[in-house]
């Protein structure tokens, strides 16, 4: 683009790039300012290569890039040995010609240089003459990358260089790199040996099978405890009771405790514990006061990073980056996910290849038992070369357990309690990253690999995942100060222009930095002057920023190698959103109604609402409690399950206007919520998440300003009742027992929290690190479910120590069972694979002859079926037949059959077989194959490609009324061969034309049940045509009715229900799978109905034109607001934000705690969760996420 300081150039009237280009073609100013920009870059070149020596022009070469930039690099020496390689290479495999080059320190860097004086000329002389005005040398490099072929579901692979092993077997052996280990190396240190066989550590099998039972499996030993001890113990080969012959339980447990010091075997990552030593701040000039905080154990991080490396689960970890590619048959585009590659610097006199060690921390206290105080701060560590479908198994050995952090002991004033209990962590961590780490996190450790070669292994941190009390304890500020976020600097005050340009900005240009000066200088304050920690010189020393005066261990022994500690800190979803920002919304919805007229009265309908939404699938949607607007013991599941089902339940109990706006606000919110939580992102799904977000923020800011300020809201009795028990509890007894009740408070909703400033945080964090549920907190609640198992074993005396020794026993008997196997069967699947009972589209048991049917005594014995139902069962039946046996494409219907060609269809003893279950398996976006189980009792609703040719909604939905299998044949020219077939008697759904949904309006689809006077009212359907279970929500505002059906007990009707819902609304958020197949971004399913969801919502955007003009005038009135709101009296509008704010997220912590206590007792909705392959410039492994 043209400078501004071409004069009278008109450049910046032109709209577009095709009116720029044709400008810049045209216009003299332009040509001028480029000829003079040229002749300038041209110049400094100049003086660039005569400033340098000839030996320095020697050791240089100019990087071209594609943008043509400049940039010295330093020189590989050439190696012209390998060029013979490239006439007989593949072309999948061959290596790439390029003029971007990569660092000279890379081992597959292939430079060659290219002499002016002569082709054959490879010797570089070491004197040269000056440039002058031109390049006299071009280096060129060979990339040996590997790209393979799109398989049928169109996704790719690309590595940067032939990988030497591939978990995967995506890529086949014979394109497998080969490298050549070397056994001597200047950082070589003891290599671990494997896990040993069993028996260790005893001296028999028997024992050892008898012990292992003892340390695994449930506490309460139940029937299928004992039925496991029985097979896995007393049955086995090798089992000999003359064995247990003075055979002492405590004996072998001292083996097994022992079995780290047994010379035998080596595990370095057993456990140590140490003492932490703390100065206590006084004021005093004096020396400060120690305090000595005893048991800290840990795992050292190198210990458990070999240890790891040793064990079999190893041969599932991914070593080499590398990009993932899809090509999208709808138009043949391609889209990748993240693009970095590993620049480490190579170790002198090393060829070994190096690979990076992704390391994910999670820390979080929790509660060991359900009553009482006992207490544990655990720290987690997983490997993030694992894929993550492994990670989220608790019981697959993914998690190591390598430390508890202590707590402080120490009772003095809150801000000495607070300023200890910082420093007591940061000193474990300074344990925990020893001399040890740092060396190895310089130059890497050389470990063998399960493959069996030597390999350089650079440990590196990804991401530490917690809480937000816990992240401010690691980015060491303020709870809740005036600048809360720990990944940047803005303000509290600003975050209510959330998802503005402003605060996308402020995010960017005030990204938190490390100021280690301004922390020593005020430590120095306060422990050699004794200024208080609090005190006004301190903080003025920190300056803004809300920092506090301890020393950031990460920061400190990280941050000079390139480590930054604030971006480590990735967003908690569970916490921040499910039981942040989302509660928070539903909190103040629940005290909106209670501010309208008749508000118990809605509040209670909402209650009954909720009771009446059904489950859906296996634990996906669970029945709700009675009183749901109470929110009691509810765990994150549960607060996703409301907003996934709100829409329906507070429809129409708000005025007009305001329903508008909830219902908008509830849809933007569900939408950003599944885009958010999706296992598989593209480049499309990350931009339609921006833009999600950016109408989520507009529709909050609405709300707030609408909404929330027509209506005076004050505390839920719930609230009313938390806030006396607090003051009963703070106060003394004999203050006035009065103090603190009286009536209800006001509250508003408020937007300046950290938790909804958050929400602008993820689409660069899954940028960085992949997908969320990949670092999601529920992946260290799940590990918790492990120290509560321990805790009954103890003796509830030095807790730490004693669930260290169990942890240590299961461990030792894991890796012992691990080595003993004979192979190890991978968990990860080629794509396109699936597991052998999966693979058929759906599932009815036809042996199953229980419940035989015969069809004329089952009609007449429906006494309650209506009459054009019993005419029309059996002539659909035999059409459905026909269509089937003669292959007619049963997608359109639209062929009438005869009565002579219906009486050709023989039914085998005119009987029908019912089945009860139905599986139907699908695969899903991000490639995984589940299935859904089909019952005409509980989960009757399903889904069905549209069979209109141009359809306005891409799917039908029926009601499943019954499962039938049964023999039939044609009676055509003879005699011919009995077929089974199995059939659904569906009833239709069909979705209302005068009801605009869809992503353009924000709304759920609605559909109703077809009249009974419709030919196509009931009718039956062919198993393979359902796509899925559809979870049908009533429209409550349109009531219950008999205009479809006659009033009643019917066979169409369940649970002899009289009347039916008027209306449903589809949940498409029901979970990520069926929100996908409402669009057309879905990489796993089908291209047909890909198309046919891409022409729906094409058709529906054209339709909506004049309606998304009103909205982006809507738009710009609620930014012109957020704006008018930031220029206000910042001082007065700040202070107000912060103490609302504090109050606030207060009550929030004090009821995530409970819930977080309920969440550890329950079962997760979702452990599943995607791959882990990529890896950023630093060696970050990314999630391979689209």
């Amino acid at each position: 683009m043209v400078s501004r300081t071409a004069p009278h150039c008109s450049w910046e009237k032109e709209t577009d790039s095709r009116s720029l280009s044709k400008h810049r073609s045209r216009c003299k100013y332009y040509q001028k300012a480029s000829a003079l920009a040229t002749e300038k870059r041209r110049h400094r070149a100049r003086k660039l290569v005569q400033s340098q020596t000839p030996s320095q022009q020697l050791m240089t070469t100019i990087q071209f890039t594609k943008n043509h930039r400049l940039k010295p690099i330093a020189r590989c020496e050439p190696a012209f040995s390998t060029l013979p390689e490239l006439i007989n290479t593949p072309s999948t495999t061959r290596p790439i010609l390029s003029t971007l080059t990569f660092q000279s320190q890379d081992s597959d860097i292939l430079d060659i240089a290219m002499e002016d004086h002569g082709e054959g000329d490879r010797h570089i002389p070491e004197t040269q003459n000056r440039l002058h005005g031109r390049i006299q040398r071009v280096f060129l490099t060979l990339r040996n990358s590997l790209q393979t072929v799109f398989n049928a579901i169109g996704l790719s692979r690309q590595y940067p260089r032939q990988p030497s092993f591939e978990p995967d077997r995506f890529v086949s052996s014979s394109l497998l790199a080969k490298y050549c280990p070397i056994t001597s190396d200047a950082h070589v240190t003891h290599m671990p040996d494997r896990p040993p066989k069993p028996p260790y550590p005893f001296s028999n099998m028997t024992i050892y099978r008898l012990m292992t039972w003892m340390n695994s499996g449930s506490l309460c030993k139940s029937e299928a405890e004992v039925s496991r001890l029985v097979k896995d113990v007393i049955q086995a080969d090798d089992f000999n009771p003359r064995e247990l012959e003075r055979f002492s339980v405590r004996r072998s447990l001292r083996a097994l405790d022992s079995s780290g010091e047994n010379a035998t075997a080596t595990f370095p990552d057993d456990w140590q514990e140490t003492d932490i030593t703390l100065d206590i701040p006084t004021k005093s000039t004096d020396e400060p006061r120690t305090f000595n905080v005893r048991g800290f154990h840990y795992r050292p991080l190198i210990g458990v990073i070999r240890s790891a490396f040793a064990d079999i689960q190893a041969n599932a970890f991914h070593l080499l980056p590398f990009k993932r590619l899809w090509e999208d048959p709808l138009d043949d585009h391609q889209e990748r996910a993240q693009d970095d590659l590993q620049r480490q610097p190579k170790e002198p006199g090393c060829t070994l290849e190096r690979v990076i060690a992704g390391l994910m921390f999670f820390s979080d206290a929790t509660h060991l038992a359900n009553f009482g105080t006992a207490k544990a701060w655990p720290l987690y560590l997983y490997f993030s070369n694992l894929t993550k479908y492994t990670r989220s198994a608790p019981k697959s050995g993914a998690c190591h357990l390598v430390g508890f952090l202590p707590s402080v002991s120490y009772y003095a004033i809150a801000a000495i309690q607070a300023h200890c209990r910082r420093d007591l962590f940061h000193s474990c961590w300074r344990h925990l990253l020893d001399a040890e780490f740092l060396d190895a996190y310089r130059h890497g450790i050389v470990l063998q690999c399960p493959d069996g070669v030597l390999r350089r292994v650079y440990p590196r941190i990804f991401t530490y995942s917690a809480d937000y009390p816990e992240k401010v304890l690691i980015a060491t500020i303020k709870d809740m100060g005036s600048c809360p976020c720990p990944r940047c600097l803005t303000p509290k005050a600003l975050f209510h222009l959330l998802g503005l340009f402003r605060d996308m900005r402020n995010r960017i240009d005030n990204l938190r930095t490390y100021c280690l000066a301004g922390v020593t200088q005020a430590r120095t304050f306060i422990y050699e002057f004794g200024n208080a920690v609090g005190g006004s010189k301190v903080q003025r020393t920190l300056g803004d920023g809300s920092w506090v005066p301890t020393v950031n261990a990460f920061a400190e022994n990280l941050g000079p190698l390139g480590f930054d500690t604030f971006c480590m800190l990735v967003v908690d979803f569970m916490h921040e959103c499910e039981l942040g920002t989302w509660k928070v919304l539903f909190t103040h919805l629940i005290r909106l109604l209670y501010a309208l007229p008749g508000g118990d009265h809605l509040v209670a309908t909402i209650d009954n609402r909720f009771r009446q939404v059904p489950s859906y699938g296996n634990g996906v949607i669970r029945r709700f409690a009675n009183n749901a607007s109470e929110m009691k013991r509810l765990a994150a599941r549960d607060f996703e399950d409301i907003l996934q089902c709100a829409m329906p339940v507070f429809e129409g109990l708000f005025p007009a206007g305001h329903d508008k706006v909830i219902q908008s606000l509830l849809f933007r919110f569900a939408q950003w919520h599944a885009l958010a939580k999706l296992r598989m992102h593209s480049e499309t799904t990350l931009s339609v998440l921006d833009e999600t977000f950016q109408h989520l923020s507009r529709r909050l800011c609405k709300f707030r300003d609408f909404t929330c300020a027509t209506f005076a809201t004050v505390e839920l009795p719930k609230e009313k009742s938390a806030r006396e028990r607090n003051v009963a509890r703070q106060r003394p007894a004999s203050d006035n027992p009065d103090l603190g009740s009286g009536g209800r408070r006001a509250k508003k909703f408020n937007l300046n929290t950290y938790k909804f400033h958050a929400m602008g945080d993820y689409l660069q964090t899954i940028l960085l690190y992949g997908t969320v549920d990949s670092f999601t907190s529920q992946i260290g609640e799940l590990a918790h479910r492990a120290l509560k198992a321990y805790y009954p074993l103890t003796s509830k005396l030095d807790t730490p120590a004693q669930l260290a020794k169990h942890e240590h026993r299961h461990r030792v008997l894991w890796q012992t069972a691990e080595a003993g196997r004979d192979s190890y069967t991978n968990v990860e699947q080629a794509p396109g694979e699936s597991p052998a009972g999966l693979k058929d589209h759906h599932y009815i048991p036809t042996l199953s002859r229980n419940n035989s049917l015969y069809i004329f005594s089952f009609l007449r014995n429906l006494v309650h079926l209506t009459h054009y139902e019993l005419q029309e069962f059996v002539p659909k039946l035999k059409d459905h037949v026909l269509y089937r046996l003669r292959n007619l494409d049963i997608d359109y219907c639209d062929h009438v059959f005869t009565d002579e060609e219906r009486n050709s269809v023989v039914i085998s003893d005119n009987r029908l077989y019912s089945v009860q279950t139905m599986q139907v398996r699908y695969t899903t976006y991000d490639l995984r194959r589940e299935y859904d189980t089909i019952n005409p009792r509980t989960h009757c609703n399903i889904m069905v490609l549209s069979g209109e040719t141009r359809p306005k909604h891409p799917y039908w939905y029926a009601q499943v009324l019954g499962i039938y299998h049964m023999e039939v044949m044609l009676n055509v020219d003879g005699p011919t061969k009995k077929l089974q077939l199995k059939v659904l008697y569906v009833r239709w759904l069909a979705p209302l034309t005068e009801h605009q949904s869809g992503m353009t309006y924000a709304r759920l689809p609605k559909v109703a049940f077809v009249e009974e006077a419709d030919h196509n009212a009931f009718g039956f359907l062919d198993p393979s045509q359902v796509i899925r279970s559809a979870h049908l929500i009533p429209a409550f505002n349109s009531g219950r009715g008999t205009s479809s059906l006659r009033h009643g007990k019917t066979f169409a009707r369940q649970c002899g229900e009289v009347d039916d819902w008027e209306a449903y609304y589809v949940g498409i958020f029901v979970d990520r799978d069926m929100f996908v197949r409402y669009t057309h971004y879905g990489i796993g399913h089908p291209k047909v109905v890909r198309e046919i969801v891409r022409d729906c919502t094409n058709a529906d955007f054209m339709d909506s034109s004049d309606s998304e003009e009103d909205e982006d005038r809507d738009r710009e009135r609620d930014i012109h607001s957020c704006e008018v709101d930031s220029e206000r009296d910042s001082d007065e509008d700040g202070d107000e934000g912060e103490d609302l704010g504090d109050h606030e997220d207060e009550d929030e912590d004090a009821t995530e705690c409970d819930d977080d206590e309920q969440l550890d007792d329950d079962p997760l909705d979702d452990c599943g969760m995607d791959e882990v392959e990529d890896k950023d410039k630093d060696g970050d492994y990314h999630d391979l996420s689209f």
